[in-house]
């Protein structure tokens, strides 16, 4: 069977992480958070977060070697009705709502340089160009997805060169602490900021899900969790001070194209629609990564329940271009019917529970004496997974708490998940 490589492994990281998030969430935080200290803070504790995760996820990756990533590990540490209902989220709302997400502000960016392209239409052309694109062969995949993500690190690079280099600065950004910084930084406007953050690190567990796919996963999963995760905290860091750096705090609030808004203010018109063009491309990386990865966890659903085994077709490569069709179909749902903002909301809370559980489970690995001998054991435990346990908690709470109505659905899926493994179970 063809196997990704190790550098595609770290490619669907980076991929699936630098996308949406980083590109449309400072303006919302913006609305709750002004000083530049707290605002860095945000990105930095968000990134410290995925590293955790990250580094919990290499444990439970190399000793429990399947792909499907939550969908495997919660079926093996709780009970296979858990791993039912992570795999559903996951389906469902932890790939194609990103999808749908990142192909939503493709069409905004590419609006922006192009007012004649309608948004919705140029998302679901992406959507459906890069379904069929994965539905060809492992190697297809695997050298769209390496070329495309090799073009976003140099675009994002290239983007904060211009822009600090040659670009207008409207003011000066003082990294220091200020006072009242103190309060902000445990307040409750920073956690809810930092929903938005932990949504664009989302994906930092994205290769987990083709780990049966990944060449001598034991040994390559840590180092591609690890090289993956950080190299993206590096260019978030980046990216949000050229950002702040690039446009006066009070024309991006609340905004979504940031970075057109900074590429324009800070070297003029014309030059911020070529930006809005770059920061378009460099999106379609995203939306390929997770069009690759998400339909791993339907076919491994497909292979374990007989109400689903259509799921787990594969064609004479090996593709299951049956489940890469179903996600595209709901990515589209997504698109056409459901608003930015309460998609965001509402996938971040329940990929924070998957994750969450998933991070528990390293414990119950350990107790129940599951790990192989020589695979790779996390870092600083235990006090990694808990810290990545004490933020995500934090943030779940907080969204209960500010945003109800998306938490109240984000559980109802949950619940869902629930009645349709009692029936898939009967079936059995």
């Amino acid at each position: 069977m063809q196997i990704f490589s190790k550098a595609t492994g770290v490619s669907v990281v980076v991929a699936n992480m630098v996308g949406t998030g980083v590109f449309t969430s400072l303006g919302f935080q913006l609305l709750g958070i002004q000083s530049f200290f707290v605002l860095m803070m945000l990105w930095f504790v968000g990134g410290l977060t995925a590293l955790c995760g990250a580094l919990t996820y290499a444990e439970l990756g190399a000793n429990l070697p399947r792909s499907g990533g939550e969908y495997n590990f919660l079926g093996r540490l709780y009970h296979p009705c858990a791993g039912f209902i992570s795999g559903w989220v996951s389906a469902t709302v932890g790939f194609a709502a990103p999808v749908a997400l990142a192909s939503m502000t493709f069409g905004a960016y590419l609006s922006a340089v192009f007012p004649e392209l309608p948004r919705t239409g140029s998302a679901v052309c992406l959507v459906v160009l890069l379904t069929a694109v994965h539905c060809l062969s492992h190697s297809t995949s695997s050298k769209v997805q390496q070329i495309f993500t090799a073009l976003k690190v140099l675009l994002v690079l290239l983007f904060c060169l211009v822009l600090l280099v040659w670009g207008n600065a409207p003011q000066e950004i003082n990294l220091m602490p200020q006072a009242g910084d103190e309060t902000l930084l445990f307040g409750g406007a920073f956690a809810v900021s930092l929903i938005y953050v932990n949504y664009a690190y989302t994906g930092w567990n994205a290769v987990t899900y083709v780990t049966s796919e990944l060449e001598d996963p034991q040994r390559n999963l840590p180092i591609v969790l690890l090289v993956g995760t950080c190299t993206v905290m590096v260019l978030y860091l980046l990216l949000n001070f050229t950002f702040l750096s690039s446009a006066p705090i009070n024309i991006l609030e609340g905004k979504l194209e940031i970075g057109v808004i900074a590429a324009e203010h800070a070297l003029g018109g014309n030059a911020g629609k070529i930006m809005g063009g770059v920061l378009a491309l460099l999106l379609i990386s995203t939306v390929s990564a997770m069009t690759m990865a998400g339909p791993r966890v339907l076919q491994v659903i497909g292979e374990d329940f007989s109400l689903f085994s259509k799921l787990s077709h594969v064609n004479s490569s090996g593709i299951p271009t049956t489940a890469i069709v179903f996600q595209c179909l709901l990515a589209l749902t997504f698109i056409i019917s459901a608003t930015f903002e309460s998609v965001l909301i509402f996938s971040s809370f329940v990929l924070g529970i998957n994750t969450l559980f998933s991070v528990i489970g390293v414990f119950l690995l350990r107790y129940k004496k599951l790990n192989v001998e020589g695979a790779y054991r996390t870092f600083g435990y235990p006090v990694v997974p808990l810290i990545y346990l004490g933020v995500t908690l934090w943030t779940l709470i907080y969204v209960l708490i500010s945003r109800p109505q998306e938490g109240l659905i984000g559980l109802l899926m949950i619940l869902a998940g629930g009645l349709i493994y009692a029936v898939a179970v009967k079936k059995e």
